[in-house]
């Protein structure tokens, strides 16, 4: 590449990631983000909610030798933990496998981790409240305002990647433009975050190696382990309507409601209604845009490219994905169009893919693993993949606990179900499956796999 000073904007996990696998090549990088260091400030309320680190993410921390520095902070949660509504209490575990594990990680530890990593590669200059208020792709030039003193500049850039997230400001000025088009799918529910505190001698209230969830059909909690003993819980809940965020406005609303649907957290949570009323409502939504760049000078790249619900744990995974990929392709080509273009034939297919299973893995979350049948669906899918495990892993484990391309997993998925439905119609145990039509089904359907 001729070019070697990039400019990124936006300083999260993306960015960040980016800016190391490009300074190690001995690029030149600057960031620009208009939040301040999150390092020498406390994070916002409402915007440590904590993320599901699973193979995806492990493989990029991993191969830029980053895994040691937060594996500490770590938190194994082999499986689901459902508090149901008749206080029945049950372990889902999310594979057959011992390994079948993915980990609760604080956004800001790890974040905090990757802006040290990127400054100490030596190439990379952080700057931090900086607002990008406009691009000119014409000239090559960026407009900020400094969000401390209100000051107004300029910088010329030679290659931009926007990896400013869902509210990408590059996103914006390319679609004003008219060089990029984005469509948002906004989620009728949107989230709250919520904080159950640990005990006073500093352990958990609830079992730490868990993902805790309380599904009630149209709605739920859940709750992910911290490493200093509490548990960050996130409620999902449509806008308006009659349980909704509309409806809960003050201190009796709001106990009438957790007191029915979740009453054995309200004990647990002993700021639960002046933290409810402080904190506020995030939204969610999925975002497709296309292209993800213009010629060889502008590159859409994480969220700020697709944005998706949250309901997979895949939306730092798959942005580190993006990463690896291009870090990948900076062996394949010798200019930055050519990059950009196949990075994005090869991402957007299974960010599209990720994007439809995370709005599937809502409704399974809060509705579906209460019903017997689904556990029984489970059991066959572990018993295929025993049986067969070269053609069928479930989906929900190539998604979690593989590199598998998210699109052939979908693919695959889709097949894979079909052939759980034929196999669990009219039986109520796994004893009852017929074996040699279950082998049949699987090696007539599914491929061996090629990894």
């Amino acid at each position: 590449m001729k070019t070697k000073d990039i400019t990124l904007i936006g300083a999260g996990l993306a960015g960040c990631l980016l800016a190391i696998y490009l300074a190690r090549r001995g690029f030149g990088v600057k960031i620009f983000e208009r939040r301040a260091d999150m390092r020498r400030q406390d994070v916002p309320a409402g915007r440590s909610i904590n993320l599901s680190l699973s193979e995806r993410g492990i493989y990029a921390l991993k191969e830029l030798g980053l895994y040691q520095a937060i594996q500490t902070e770590l938190i194994a949660m082999p499986g689901r933990m459902l508090h149901l509504n008749n206080a029945d209490i049950q372990f889902q575990a999310y594979g057959s496998r011992d390994t079948d594990v993915h980990y609760s990680v604080s956004r800001a530890v790890l974040n905090r981790v990757l802006l040290d990593s990127a400054e100490m590669t030596g190439g990379v200059d952080i700057f931090f409240n900086e607002y990008c208020r406009d691009l000119n792709l014409q000239t090559r030039r960026l407009s900020f305002r400094n969000e401390k003193n209100h000051q107004q500049h300029a910088l010329d850039f030679e290659v931009l990647i926007g990896t400013d997230g869902s509210g990408s400001a590059i996103c914006r000025s390319l679609m004003a433009e008219q060089l990029i088009q984005c469509h948002h799918e906004p989620l009728l529910h949107g989230y709250k975050e919520l904080m159950i505190p640990a005990k006073q001698d500093g352990d958990y209230c609830l079992e730490k190696n868990a993902l805790h969830i309380w599904p009630r059909g149209g709605y739920m909690l859940i709750a992910l382990p911290n490493a200093d003993g509490s548990f960050t819980a996130t409620l999902f809940l449509a806008h308006t309507g009659r349980d909704s965020f509309q409806s809960l406005t003050d201190e009796n609303n709001i106990l009438h409601f957790f007191n029915t649907q979740y009453p054995d957290v309200v004990p647990l949570m002993p700021q639960l209604v002046a933290t409810f009323l402080r904190h506020p409502v995030g939204r969610l939504g999925t975002l497709r845009c296309f292209p993800w760049h213009v010629d060889g000078r502008v590159m859409l790249l994480g969220d700020a490219a697709h944005a998706i619900v949250p309901f997979h744990g895949q939306g730092m995974n798959c942005a580190f994905e993006d990463c690896i990929a291009f870090n990948q392709y900076l062996d394949v080509f010798q200019d930055w169009e050519s990059l950009f273009k196949a990075l994005e034939n090869q991402r957007k297919p299974n960010t599209d893919a990720i994007a439809d299973m995370a709005l599937e893995n809502y409704i399974e979350m809060r509705n579906d693993v209460c019903d017997p049948a689904f556990y029984l669906r489970k059991q066959i899918e572990w018993w295929l993949e025993e049986r067969h495990p070269d053609r069928f892993i479930g989906r929900y484990s190539m998604v979690m606990f593989h590199r598998i391309p998210y699109a052939e997993v979908q693919q695959r998925g889709a097949v894979q179900s079909t052939i759980i439905a034929s196999l669990s119609e009219n039986i109520k145990h796994l004893d009852d499956v017929d074996m040699q039509y279950a082998d049949r089904l699987v090696k007539e359907k599914l491929p061996a796999f090629k990894y």
